[in-house]
């Protein structure tokens, strides 16, 4: 588990778990439902086995995601999202809603941006 340095508003806390490409969309997709690392690998592409792993065990390591493995045979592992995981729904929820009404105002700001590229 990474050590972080204290952090007196919590944001860059927050960003070092769920900071990069990937994590939000595992987040998410785990959210919707427990999942295998095959069926986060075809929800996701394309994200490469290698970073799919990496950002999972980190996930892990952060206390957001569970790894569950089953006894049997052949082996079965599910992937889940733990209760302190859950909680940060509300956040990315609310970035994912400013993005989009970020996105929607650069459309509006660049006249020559395609109106069919801007999010509804």
């Amino acid at each position: 588990m990474r050590r972080l340095e204290p952090d007196s508003c919590g944001f860059a806390s927050a960003l070092a778990v769920i900071g990069g490409k990937w994590k939000p969309s595992i987040l998410w997709e785990l959210h919707l439902a427990p999942r295998r690392f095959s069926e986060l690998f075809r929800l996701l592409p394309p994200i490469s086995e290698k970073v799919l792993a990496q950002q999972l065990r980190e996930m892990e390591a952060d206390g957001i995601v569970r790894r569950t493995v089953y006894g049997q045979v052949p082996p079965h592992v599910e992937y889940s999202v733990t209760e302190l995981g859950l909680s940060l729904n509300d956040a990315v929820v609310t970035m994912s809603n400013w993005g989009k009404a970020h996105e929607r105002w650069r459309a509006e700001q660049d006249p020559a941006t395609d109106a069919a590229t801007a999010l509804p």
